[in-house]
C-alpha cells in the first residue's frame, strides 16, 4: 500500500479563488518515506501580508518558480495511484484537484486524513492541530508552516498511526464503503452514525457548543451526509465544514413537523450560516385601533412584531382585497379604513354605503358595532382544525394545531387518545410562535391531505 504524504502553502483558505505558493509531497510505502517531491510554485496572485508573516514565502521567492501547470504532470504521476495523505485532508486535496483540474488532469484517489485518524488512534489529547499534535507525540517538526517541514512531520505521524492502529481504525477508512474521509475533519464518524434515516432536525455545533447551523430532512443521516459532498470550494462552505465539531438532532414524526421545527428554532438560536430562512419576514399586517374621537379603525400597515395584529399578510394586496371585503360585507368606511386618504367624505358616503362616520354624522357608537361584527366575522373566516398524522413510533401520533388562523403548537399524542376530546389533544401539545411561513406550510399540507384534517370547533 502506497501513500503520498502531501502538505501545500497557499495564497489563501479556498481553493477556486487562491493559489499554490509551495508543495511537498513524500511517498511513504507504509514503513519509511521512499521519495520525496518539493517545490516552490509560482500562484500567478500577490501573496498577502499575513501569509508572507505565516510561511515566510514572498512575492520575490516565487517569482522565477514553476507554475503549477509546469509540474502539473509530474504531481499527477505521483498522487494517483497512491493514497492522499495530510493532516486535514479535505483542505489540501481540495487545492491539489482544483489546480489539476485546471491543468487538464483528473485527480481520483482514496484520501486519508491524519486528524480523523489521530483522534481514534491516538485519543485524549487536547489539540489536534499538527504542532500540538508533534509536541504530545514527540515529533520533531521544522520549518513549521513551510510544505517540506509540515509534511516531514505528517509522514512521520502516519508511520505512527499505521504502528499504533491495533483495532483497524485506518483500514476501515480506506474501505470503499467508507464515507469517513469525506467528513469535516472535526467530526466524529461516531455522531454520523448516529443518525437515524427518520424526519427531523439536526443542529450543527462548533468547538464550543455553539450552533452554527440548523437543517430539516426527510432522511436525517442522508441529508446530513449530504452537506459534505460536491465540489464547492468557496470560502463560505470551507470555513463552515472547518467548524463543525458535533451534529446533535430531533426526530420528527412527519417532514412537516421538521419543517415547522426548523423554522422555530432558526428564529430562537439565530445560527450565523442560516441566512436564507433570517430572511423570511411577515410583511404587512390588518389591526384595529380607535382614534381620538372615538371612532374604531381598521388598516393595513408593516408588520411590527410587537403590535396585536388581526391577522397577517404577504402582500398588501392580499390585505387590502380582504379589509374591502369587509368593508362592503359591514359598511365601513373606507376613509377610516385608510383606503382613501385625500377626501373629506368618502365615495361610500355620497353612494349610500357608508352612514357618514367619516363626515360625524354616524356616531362612534354606532359605527364601532359595526366594526366588532367585522372582526368577529374575521375570527369566523380564520380556519380552525388541527391535522393528525403518523408519530416517531408506531405507539404514538403527531398533531399540528391551528386555531383561528394562527399556528398554536405541535406535538405527539397516543394512538389510544379519543381525538374527538379536543381539550384533551391540545394540552398534549407544546405551544410555539406562528408566522406566515409555518401557516402557508400547514394549510396547504391539510388542502393536501383532506382526510387527516380534523376541524376543530369552539
Amino acid at each position: 500500500m502506497q501513500f503520498a504524504v502531501v502538505d501545500i502553502e497557499t495564497t489563501g483558505g479556498y481553493a477556486s479563488g487562491n493559489g499554490i505558493t509551495e508543495i511537498s509531497i513524500q511517498i511513504h510505502d507504509g514503513t519509511s518515506v521512499t521519495e520525496r517531491f518539493d517545490t516552490l510554485i509560482n500562484p500567478e496572485h500577490a501573496i498577502p501580508a499575513y501569509i508572507e508573516s505565516l510561511t515566510g514565502i514572498s512575492d520575490e521567492m516565487v517569482a522565477s518558480a514553476p507554475k503549477f501547470e509546469e509540474v502539473a504532470e509530474r504531481i499527477y504521476d505521483l498522487l494517483h495511484d497512491k493514497i492522499f495523505v495530510a493532516h486535514n485532508v479535505n483542505f489540501d486535496f481540495s487545492f491539489v484537484r482544483h489546480q489539476l483540474e485546471v491543468a487538464g488532469y483528473n485527480l481520483q484517489c482514496k484520501k486519508l486524513c491524519t486528524v480523523r485518524m489521530s483522534r481514534k488512534v491516538f485519543p485524549g489529547f487536547p489539540s489536534y492541530s499538527l504542532g500540538k499534535l508533534c509536541n504530545s507525540l514527540g515529533i520533531t517538526l521544522n520549518d513549521r508552516h513551510r510544505a517540506g517541514g509540515d509534511a516531514e512531520a505528517t509522514a512521520i505521524l502516519l508511520g505512527m498511526l499505521l504502528e499504533a492502529d491495533q483495532e483497524g481504525h485506518i483500514k476501515q477508512a480506506l474501505n470503499k464503503g467508507s464515507k469517513e474521509q469525506a467528513l469535516p475533519p472535526n467530526l466524529p464518524k461516531a455522531a454520523v452514525d448516529a443518525l437515524p434515516p427518520n424526519p427531523g432536525v439536526y443542529y450543527f455545533k462548533d468547538q464550543k457548543g455553539n450552533v452554527i447551523y440548523i437543517g430539516k430532512a426527510k432522511n436525517l443521516k442522508k441529508r446530513v451526509c449530504s452537506h459534505f459532498t460536491g465540489n464547492n470550494l468557496g470560502p463560505q462552505r470551507q470555513d463552515f465544514l472547518k467548524n463543525i465539531h458535533h451534529v446533535d438532532f430531533e426526530v420528527c414524526g412527519t417532514e412537516l413537523m421538521a419543517f415547522i421545527l426548523e423554522a422555530v428554532e432558526i428564529k430562537r438560536l439565530w445560527p450565523e450560516n442560516n441566512r436564507a430562512m433570517k430572511r423570511f419576514e411577515q410583511k404587512y399586517s390588518l389591526f384595529s385601533f380607535i382614534d381620538q374621537n372615538g371612532y374604531m379603525r381598521l388598516g393595513i400597515d408593516k408588520f411590527k412584531k410587537q403590535g396585536q395584529s388581526l391577522y397577517n399578510f404577504n402582500s398588501l394586496a392580499e390585505g387590502h382585497s380582504l379589509l374591502r371585503m369587509l368593508i362592503k360585507e359591514h359598511l365601513l368606511c373606507e376613509r377610516l379604513c385608510f383606503i382613501q386618504k385625500n377626501r373629506i367624505g368618502c365615495v361610500g358616503h355620497e353612494d349610500g354605503k357608508c352612514s357618514g362616520a367619516c363626515v360625524g354624522k354616524e356616531s362612534a357608537a354606532a359605527y364601532n358595532v359595526r366594526v366588532k361584527y367585522a372582526i368577529q366575522e374575521l375570527h369566523q373566516m380564520l380556519p380552525s382544525f388541527a391535522v393528525i398524522d403518523q408519530g416517531r413510533t408506531e405507539d404514538e401520533q403527531s398533531c399540528l394545531w391551528v386555531e383561528k388562523g394562527q399556528f398554536y403548537g405541535m406535538g405527539y399524542i397516543s394512538q389510544y387518545t379519543d381525538v374527538k376530546d379536543m381539550s384533551e389533544v391540545k394540552s398534549a401539545l407544546k405551544p410555539l410562535p406562528s408566522n406566515d411561513y409555518i401557516l402557508h406550510l400547514i394549510l396547504s399540507y391539510a388542502d393536501a391531505h383532506p382526510a387527516k384534517k380534523l376541524s376543530i370547533e369552539f
